[in-house]
């Protein structure tokens, strides 16, 4: 099935593209736009049908541009469409270097744990369903992306909605893409939170040199743009909490395909029967089990306690932590591991207070802490002969026995499994840290089968020093000129210089096929400007307009600028564009610098195609197809269009 889906994508590509490539011979006016034109033609074809892997599509178009420079005399071009110096300078353009450095410093930042502050105070306020915790994100990250480059907000975003997908049980796919089109939109917040904004001063005043004194044309303050960068975010938040259901796909990503999951769970439930789940509950006042010590509870409800928070206390996970011979107090939070139908029963026996959903152990017994592993003894461990209760297992190994192994037989907690003496080749099921369980692998009495589990190594003394190179970088990026991946390596080479993290960490935390992807696509935009395939695609479309009314122009503009974007870089775009839109703005009597502005805000408004950098960036991470782009991004181009008008004309014209 997947292969005949694969050969009527193809088929469907090819013949797309063959209709597309007859009228574009028509219309070109020359063999170089003609070939701009096929090689913009056949990109979209590969993007929309998905006939290879996008990354593949865009290496594969910049060797053909690469060939086709190379050969261009034969193919009867009258310029290299590219110059050989320039075919690969994608991978070293500004924005791919600030996509690898912004990568490495959000790595950084998550690897010393602030990244789970953040995500642990966006829980706290949004609680943890999605209608909730979307504007929260979405929101948040907009704002950001209104002071620093939007990729730079959704980049250091990533850690935090990774960290909120694994406590809340949310697909990634369901928040990243509200986060990354709002870190687009809320770079329409300043004239500093985009590239065309920061550009665009500049065009103008490039325009006026040519302009009567009469009529020179007003520049943008700082937050002139503030109110539509607003109504535009509003927008877009709104728009994923009504509709966000019916666009957004639940699929799992690329990085939790691998995760320990739906499979793991299925192997431990087939394997050794265990069918449990963790549930927190609180013991109020005047519960009979005030006073009593956590081995009461457990034998006697069949329960494991795996965490525990006090009163006044934080909570306590694994090794060194839980005591069988703990007390009970009034307030106590317990995380339980047991079957839902003996949770039900302890709580309606002792009166106990069950939560919705873990509010104190989201943390700490979330997948990305802990879980259920498998260890055996082996025929050396001092082990052997002894009981989980003779060496305090939980206590001194952070080992809370669920099950056991031995003799083709398993046995559980109702088998006073852990009165047995453990003994060579047993296998023993547990719920352990994480850190607790990488610890086990260094030591002579366990062999520890479980690998596929989450081996993090976090440095939470190095925390100053990671605010330290974020700040640095970010103080370089606001108040200098330095350029933006200057900017941003210097704080992405500062974290692997002071410790925060190690190079090849840095190495893992860059995805490379979002890097491919960006780079292989720059010489597309950079052929499309040099063969004068944009100036001619402009100068046509606006020329058919004739003497439409003002709006209608905009309007056109609006368009142009989105679709340019789709295909090129959008600061070329709106270089290319804005004296364009200054001109016609001019001719029809309209405001120069709201046409100006039209243009330079259109050119964000590139949500259909994972084109954009942060587009780009999002797609591996959410497991995202191109037809998710074009379902969920097509009606936020429209709604982008839309309400950018009405904003223009309602509060600047």
């Amino acid at each position: 099935m997947t292969n005949r889906r694969t050969l009527v994508r193809r088929i469907g590509a090819g013949l797309a593209f063959l209709s597309l490539a007859a009228t574009l011979a028509r219309l070109a006016p020359n063999t170089d736009i003609l070939v701009v034109l096929l090689l913009l033609s056949l990109t979209i074809a590969l993007f929309v049908f998905e006939v290879v892997e996008i990354d593949v599509a865009a290496i594969g178009i910049l060797v053909l541009i690469g060939l086709l420079s190379a050969f261009s005399d034969s193919v009867g071009l009258t310029r290299p469409l590219v110059e050989a110096n320039d075919l690969f300078s994608g991978f070293a353009s500004n924005a791919v270097i600030s996509i690898i450095a912004v990568m490495m410093i959000g790595a950084g930042l998550d690897r010393t744990g602030i990244m789970h502050r953040v995500a642990e105070a966006i829980l706290r306020f949004a609680g943890h369903t999605e209608t909730r915790i979307v504007p929260a994100v979405a929101g948040t990250a907009g704002v950001i992306s209104g002071f620093m480059q939007n990729v730079g907000a959704a980049a250091l975003f990533l850690p935090v909605i990774g960290r909120i997908a694994s406590r809340t049980d949310l697909p990634l796919s369901r928040l990243l893409m509200p986060m990354g089109f709002c870190a687009i939109l809320g770079g329409t917040l300043t004239m500093v939170g985009s590239s065309p904004l920061i550009l665009l001063n500049d065009l103008l005043e490039a325009s006026n040199q040519a302009l009567p004194p009469d009529r020179q044309i007003a520049t943008w303050s700082m937050f002139s743009v503030t109110p539509i960068g607003l109504a535009l975010l509003a927008a877009g938040i709104t728009y994923f909490i009504l509709a966000g259901r019916f666009v957004l796909p639940a699929r799992a990503s690329e990085q939790t395909k691998h995760a320990r999951g739906a499979n793991t769970t299925r192997y431990f439930q087939e394997l050794y029967g265990l069918f449990n789940s963790i549930y927190e509950v609180e013991v109020p006042k005047g519960s009979p089990l005030v006073g009593r010590i956590l081995d009461e509870l457990e034998r006697d409800a069949g329960v494991r306690v795996v965490a525990v928070q006090r009163p006044g206390e934080v909570p306590t996970v694994g090794r060194g932590t839980l005591n069988r011979d703990m007390r009970i107090k009034s307030g106590t939070v317990l995380g339980l591991l047991a079957s839902p139908e003996r949770v039900q029963a302890l709580v309606e026996s002792v009166g106990l207070q069950q939560s919705e959903y873990l509010k104190a152990f989201a943390d700490i017994l979330s997948p990305t802490k802990s879980g259920i592993a498998e260890v055996v003894i082996p025929p050396g461990s001092s082990l052997v002969g002894k009981s989980a209760r003779d060496v305090w297992m939980r206590k001194t190994y952070g080992l809370a026995l669920l099950a056991l192994h031995r003799g083709g037989k398993t046995l559980h907690e109702g088998d006073s499994i852990r009165d047995l003496p453990l003994q060579a080749g047993d296998a023993l099921v547990v719920h352990t840290a994480w850190t607790d369980l990488a610890r086990l692998e260094h030591d002579n009495n366990f062999l520890v089968v479980t690998s596929d589990y989450p081996h993090e190594d976090l440095r939470p003394h190095k925390e100053k020093s990671a605010l330290f190179c974020f700040g640095l970088a970010l103080a370089l990026l606001l108040l200098t000129d330095v350029r933006l991946s200057v900017a941003l390596m210097t704080g992405a080479i500062g974290m692997v210089l002071s410790g925060v993290l190690r190079i090849e960490e840095a190495y893992q935390a860059v995805s490379w096929k979002t890097v491919f992807l960006l780079a292989g696509l720059i010489p597309l935009g950079l052929a499309v400007e040099t063969s004068g395939t944009a100036s001619w695609i402009a100068a046509n479309l606006l020329a058919v307009l004739g003497e439409w009314p003002a709006w209608v122009l905009q309007l056109a503009l609006a368009v142009l600028a989105t679709v340019f974007s789709l295909v090129m870089s959008n600061v070329g775009a709106t270089v290319l564009l804005v004296p364009l839109a200054v001109n016609i703005a001019l001719g029809a009597g309209a405001n120069p610098a709201v046409f100006a502005l039209t243009v330079a805000l259109a050119t964000s408004n590139a949500f259909v195609l994972p084109t954009h950098q942060v587009n780009a960036l999002i797609m591996g991470p959410g497991g995202y197809r191109v037809a998710d782009f074009i379902r969920a991004g097509g009606i936020m181009s429209v709604l982008f269009i839309a309400v950018t008008l009405a904003m223009l004309n309602l509060f600047y014209v």
